[in-house]
């Protein structure tokens, strides 16, 4: 089995590879990913926190994945998964151990539990769905972050 950090970096190489159809941005500094945390009050996982390192922000058409960016018409506001995990906290009850890593058609809301690190301080993914249940209802679609993205590069990229 792949490590969380391993799967990442194969991603990125894929990614890499096939830079006429993957688009992302220019990465995300380090100060920027810890306000991040803050922010949320979650920690990233190693392959998260790698990928948003990388790129910020990616889409693996029609995948998006919105990472941490900022953008010059919001100034300083973080967009992607800070704003999606606390908007969905307030709007949609979102439990606060879960850090929203994707909104899809298919999966719903995209989460990491940070309430089950593993050896290596990597979270389960599942896919949260808000309205089906009192709490959601949830189905685990990867051990890691960086599994779930290289899959799905896989998938969209060969």
């Amino acid at each position: 089995m792949t490590s969380g950090l391993q799967a990442a970096e194969q991603a990125i190489r894929l990614m890499r590879a096939h830079e006429d159809i993957v688009q992302h941005g220019d990465g995300c500094p380090a100060e920027v990913i810890a306000r991040a945390e803050a922010e949320m009050g979650l920690v990233f996982p190693p392959s998260y926190r790698r990928l948003i390192e990388e790129f910020g922000t990616w889409e693996i058409p029609p995948t998006e994945f919105p990472g941490v960016y900022k953008t010059p018409a919001l100034g300083d506001k973080l967009l992607g998964s800070p704003a999606y995990t606390l908007e969905d906290r307030e709007v949609l009850g979102l439990p606060h151990h879960f850090l929203v890593v994707m909104h899809d058609d298919v999966w719903e809301v995209v989460v990491l539990d940070t309430s089950q690190p593993d050896q290596a301080g990597e979270y389960p993914v599942y896919a949260w769905n808000p309205g089906v249940l009192e709490g959601g209802l949830m189905e685990k679609v990867s051990d890691n972050f960086g599994e779930f993205t290289l899959a799905e590069c896989r998938q969209k990229l060969g």
